[in-house]
């Protein structure tokens, strides 16, 4: 074979050969292996994540099928069963565990997020470290951010779908010509949740019981004082305020609009996926330059 062919060999087919491949076509060749991880970085880093969860993945199918079941089963059975008056929501009347689906729904994907973008962060960063490992490849701290964000949401849409079935089962969704679109607006439910989250524990460098206080001081009043169990108004003033700001009264007011038509104007639809969608967006663009500066970019 003469030199010139082999020159035009790519250069993994001319090393077999045995010709010895040039400076530029080596630079070419890793340029074009790092091609595909600069376009496909987020997808990897999310492919990575779902295959991460695999570890405890018994822990999200009990969770994702036998949390719903148990919820519905003390509320159908046992709460609702004490509660003879029908619960009234925007002028139309719906049984308790037809008010209460939707919000079990939403806080069900808000705990997804809790758990992903808490502990799984810091330890990206801190004790298992594998984002500087992604970071060392063609990936950027973009697409790290991104992947956990959109391998979060993977899980979210698994265990909002199966609460959905559940809540049809036990017919608890009125109107399912609607109702699924409880499963897409838990969804970002749990990003406008888990994104902030994320951004926060991306910013622990030493871990102090920071989660465990999100969960008992955010998350929990959060859960208690969101119109969950009972519509915000009966609440008084000082504290309807939690509700307001908590992405999951603005989620749960739109599941409610979609499982048993809840009326609602269409500023106020606007106005809570606005916020959520800010939530969401927002804190993506707090925790991609928290990811940048602490993977040294």
């Amino acid at each position: 074979m003469s030199d010139a062919a082999a020159s035009r060999m790519p250069p993994a087919q001319a090393s077999a050969t045995g010709a010895q491949p040039s400076l530029d076509e080596l630079r070419a060749e890793a340029l074009a292996w790092g091609r595909r991880p600069r376009a496909f970085g987020t997808l990897y880093v999310a492919e990575h994540m779902v295959r991460a969860m695999r570890a405890y993945g018994w822990t999200i199918l009990v969770g994702g099928l036998g949390q719903p079941v148990l919820y519905l089963l003390g509320l159908a059975v046992g709460l609702a069963a004490l509660i003879d008056a029908p619960i009234s929501d925007g002028g139309i009347e719906v049984s308790y565990l037809v008010f209460v689906a939707p919000a079990l729904l939403m806080t069900a994907a808000l705990q997804v997020g809790a758990e992903e973008f808490s502990y799984p962060v810091i330890a990206g960063f801190k004790w298992r470290r594998y984002f500087y490992g992604f970071s060392a490849s063609a990936l950027t701290p973009g697409q790290i951010a991104g992947g956990v964000v959109l391998g979060a949401a993977a899980r979210m849409a698994f265990v909002v779908s199966a609460y959905y079935a559940f809540l049809w089962v036990f017919q608890a969704v009125p109107d399912p010509a609607t109702g699924w679109l409880m499963i897409p607006i838990g969804v970002l439910a749990g990003l406008a949740f888990g994104v902030p989250y994320m951004a926060y524990s991306a910013s622990i460098t030493e871990d102090k019981g920071q989660i465990a206080l999100v969960q008992r001081f955010v998350f929990m009043p959060m859960f208690l004082f969101s119109g969950t169990f009972y519509p915000l108004a009966t609440l008084p003033l000082w504290l309807q305020w939690i509700g307001w700001v908590s992405p999951l009264w603005h989620a749960t007011e739109l599941g409610r609009m979609a499982s048993y038509d809840k009326p609602a104007e269409p500023v106020m639809v606007a106005v809570h996926l606005a916020y959520l969608l800010l939530l969401t967006v927002g804190a993506l663009v707090i925790a991609r330059r928290i990811f940048r500066r602490r993977l040294g970019e």
